[in-house]
């Protein structure tokens, strides 16, 4: 609530907000899930079941609209993406021809696999333009969007139970696929605040400093970083920082 100190009115006077807010950001409007949708997710659950391919699975996964496209070679199934995904609440404010880009990119790739074509039966979704909102809900909810499996960590966790693509930069996130399992990605700062590093050079360089990419909004390193990326500088720390000692604290 907003306090007053009282004093003579003819003088300066404060006033000072003391109550901290939050908002709450869904992953999403709330739906029915369309026939397409439910569709898909049950492919993508079963071709899940034949591959082991790095970052695909294992089950439980929750899938995301990321624009995933599953193919199939001679060693079976596997997912590529398409140059862009569209979430459920996306597709609203989705441009059809835009839309229509990413069908024909689709329908390029999968000329080289018409046996995925016939598996999944999208020969007509790939054939059709898209020129308006029916085509784009039905491309959204397709096999050929809404297939991405994720982890529940890395789909729509929130720090500390993890970071999914939902709350935080995807070029973050894609970092927790690819990073060393001793390396820590998420630290914290002196405040218990959520923060995302990494290192400044290769494994093995002897340099311990730390790139700071992300903080939270509460975190004493966000100003610093917004200031760093206002002047198109990276945000360092030295190798003596807390964060940066957490960052390799199980690499010492």
């Amino acid at each position: 609530m907003a306090t007053h100190e009282t004093v003579d009115s003819s003088k300066t006077h404060t006033e000072e907000e003391q109550l901290k807010w939050k908002i709450s950001i869904p992953g999403h409007a709330p739906r029915s899930d369309s026939p397409e949708y439910k569709k898909s997710r049950k492919r993508m659950h079963d071709m899940l079941a034949t591959v082991a391919a790095p970052f695909l699975g294992p089950e439980p996964v929750e899938d995301h609209h990321g624009g995933g496209l599953w193919l199939k070679d001679a060693d079976g199934w596997f997912m590529v993406r398409n140059l862009a995904g569209i979430e459920w609440s996306a597709q609203f404010c989705a441009d059809p021809a835009k839309v229509d880009l990413l069908r024909q990119n689709a329908r390029r790739v999968y000329a080289a696999y018409p046996q995925a074509v016939e598996e999944l039966g999208i020969r007509e979704l790939l054939d059709t333009p898209i020129t308006d909102a029916d085509g784009v809900a039905e491309w959204t909810d397709s096999i050929c969007n809404a297939s991405v499996p994720l982890p529940h960590h890395a789909h729509s966790a929130t720090l500390p139970n993890g970071g999914g693509v939902h709350h935080y930069p995807t070029p973050i996130t894609d970092i927790d696929l690819i990073r060393f399992a001793d390396f820590e990605l998420w630290v914290t700062d002196e405040k218990g605040e959520s923060v995302a590093v990494a290192p400044v050079d290769r494994r093995g360089s002897g340099d311990a400093r730390i790139h700071v990419l992300y903080a939270a909004q509460d975190s004493t390193l966000r100003a610093p970083l917004l200031e760093a990326q206002s002047e198109g500088r990276p945000l360092l720390l030295a190798p003596d920082h807390p964060v940066a000692r957490a960052a390799f604290i199980n690499q010492q």
